[in-house]
């Protein structure tokens, strides 16, 4: 897979410190980092940090001591890092220093389609675009090389059709650099203060005016000799491979002159400006932004994402560039039909602890005001339990933004419960809930702790003490932590305990609004069923639908388990044994108590 070739060059390139918060399109990174460092008998540290920021700075002061040190995260991880990028361009690096930011076009499993390339340019660190797995694993060795020669951290940045293609490939050996670690006072690059930066800022800029001319990184033309110079289409990343096989499968391959940009930033024009001058027709085919088509300038001449031919949002997939080629080319051509993706909408697993807790917490404050936040739980807008989801940690800063607005403005109060995971809490809610204590506001949160990072592939947390390879680490307490930010009501609860949960919600409430209250939050833990162990031990109840039931969906519609499935013939529902997890909760939820847990024999 894409991810593990990048793994692999990132363990064949000699790199000896590698981080990552686990995001899709790039979770597997480090698990087969850690998988190749095992079977290599490698020393590597490997983490799964609280946060981008965390890894990126942990893997930065590694570059800093002469080793090579990799980073991974998804685009929207890059935000919460973007504070160290900006300004580790500025002091550089010593050992050679990757970024690795997978982009998600489209977006399959993301709040935005951002484009890191432009998170580069803002930073002024190269970017290197790979066309495929294998491309990834030579670039993955140029980018460490190019970050040694000028000392300046380097971006590789996959797509989600890179990191989860699979291609062969051909392992290589192991590189052994033998360094040992070894820091260079200089207090006028690593602590500069604001009149160095200008001197560094300065250099930075010098260091990529001789990068953008590195020859190994240059724009390839795969037709060397074009007979025409009527049409030149200019591309990176994915969008190359499915441009480069379009032309072969229209047999144009040796008549359009096709410009593959393996660094779009910083771009060579030395290159690609006689190239503009040469042709009259031009296309830049790049996701997700214009970034290349921003550098070239010559607009007049150039189609792309700037003057709509390219869209300018969405994946770029085949089936969109077939008839774009056609179009640029002049070629007449049928207008395809785009076949929109069908399928069933992403709900909870059965069995899930997250959503008996946003059934009770419905049934407990119909009325409330429901801020959610990033992860697997987002998906309790089903139930009409999440009425905002913006970004990590936010549930919690909106929560209190909420009261307060209530609060200034003399509106009725309503009551507001945010959620929050538990490993998104660790990663950024701690600061927003120090904020919330601080300046007084008064809500319920709820932390849904299923022991893991689910929504990317059931990662270990910080509170599970866990480490990447297996071994155990310090486990962090979420309830002391909770204590730490100055929370005065903290109360734990399996959210299978349905009366007790909504019970605890309607305390909860009373505290929040009494005269010495505040914020109240509750601990709703129950592991993951995706976790073998967690479902091998947790009881499970035989269940039936009796002949009490009415058919009138409440279930289905206000719980909206998989297992429950409804009968127009019978008008009636019944449950799916095949997908049933016997975790009973749904005995809670009938209004008629229809659900009964089977009698034994």
């Amino acid at each position: 897979m894409g991810n593990e070739a990048i793994a692999r060059a990132i363990i064949e390139s000699g790199c000896t410190v590698s981080t990552s918060y686990p995001g899709t399109p790039a979770s597997e990174i480090l698990s087969a980092i850690v998988r190749f460092r095992d079977e290599e008998n490698l020393k590597i540290h490997v983490e799964w940090s609280v946060n981008e920021k965390a890894a990126f700075e942990v893997a930065l002061a590694h570059s800093y001591m002469g080793g090579r040190s990799s980073v991974s995260m998804k685009q929207v991880g890059l935000n919460v890092a973007s504070d160290s990028l900006m300004s580790a361009a500025y002091t550089g690096t010593i050992g050679g220093f990757l970024i690795i930011a997978a982009d998600d076009p489209g977006p399959h499993s993301s709040q935005t389609e951002q484009d890191s390339r432009m998170l580069a340019m803002l930073a002024k660190v190269p970017v290197l675009d790979p066309v495929s797995p294998a491309d990834a694993m030579e670039l993955v060795a140029r980018g460490y090389a190019l970050s040694e020669k000028y000392g300046v951290p380097v971006m590789v940045r996959p797509t989600t059709r890179i990191c989860h293609a699979r291609q062969k490939i051909s392992i290589g050996p192991v590189e052994n650099l033998k360094r040992k670690s070894k820091f260079s006072h200089d207090p006028n690059r690593w602590a500069a203060t604001p009149r160095f930066r200008l001197k560094l800022h300065q250099e930075l800029n010098e260091k990529l005016l001789a990068i953008s001319s590195e020859k190994a990184l240059l724009p390839k033309n795969h037709l060397k000799h074009p007979a025409s110079h009527t049409y030149c289409i200019i591309s990176s990343g994915v969008a190359y491979s499915y441009l480069y096989d379009i032309l072969a499968d229209l047999n144009l391959l040796d008549e359009v002159s096709l410009y593959q940009v393996p660094m779009p930033y910083p771009l060579s024009l030395k290159t690609l400006n006689p190239v503009l001058e040469k042709f009259q027709h031009v296309l830049v085919v790049e996701e997700s932004y214009p970034v290349i088509e921003m550098q070239l300038g010559n607009y007049n001449k150039i189609a792309g994402r700037m003057n709509g031919m390219v869209p300018q949002q969405g994946e770029i997939t085949p089936d969109l560039l077939f008839p774009l080629i056609n179009e640029f080319l002049k070629r007449p051509h049928k207008a395809q039909k785009i076949v929109k993706e069908g399928g069933q909408r992403p709900t909870l697993c059965p069995g899930c602890g997250h959503r008996a807790a946003f059934f009770s917490i419905k049934k407990a404050l119909p009325k409330a005001l429901y801020p959610g936040d990033i992860g697997c739980y987002t998906l309790g807008i089903n139930l009409d339990a999440v009425d905002t989801c913006l970004c990590m940690g936010a549930s919690i800063n909106q929560a209190a933004g909420f009261y307060h607005s209530f609060a200034i403005t003399g509106s009725e109060s309503r009551s507001i419960v945010a959620t929050i995971g538990d490993s998104t809490f660790i990663h950024s809610g701690i600061p927003a809930l120090i904020n919330s204590v601080y300046n007084q506001a008064r809500f319920i949160l709820v932390i849904l702790d299923n022991g893991t990072t689910a929504m990317t592939g059931n990662q270990p947390t910080a509170a599970t003490g866990m480490l990447p390879d297996g071994t155990r680490g310090a486990a962090i307490d979420i309830e002391a932590m909770v204590r730490g930010c100055g929370v005065a009501f903290i109360r734990v609860i399996d959210p299978y305990d349905v009366p007790g949960f909504i019970a605890l919600l309607k305390e909860a409430e009373q505290y929040s609004r009494s005269a010495d209250g505040g914020i109240a939050v509750i601990v709703a833990r129950h592991p993951c069923l995706m976790n073998r162990a967690a479902r091998k031990s947790q009881e499970r109840h035989p269940l039936i639908v009796s002949a009490e039931c009415t058919g009138c969906q409440y279930c289905i519609i206000n719980f909206e388990c998989p297992a429950l499935r409804y009968e127009p013939g019978k008008k009636r529902v019944f449950i799916d044994s095949a997908l049933c997890t016997g975790c009973a909760v749904c005995l809670h939820v009938c209004p008629v108590s229809a659900i009964k847990v089977k009698a034994k024999k």
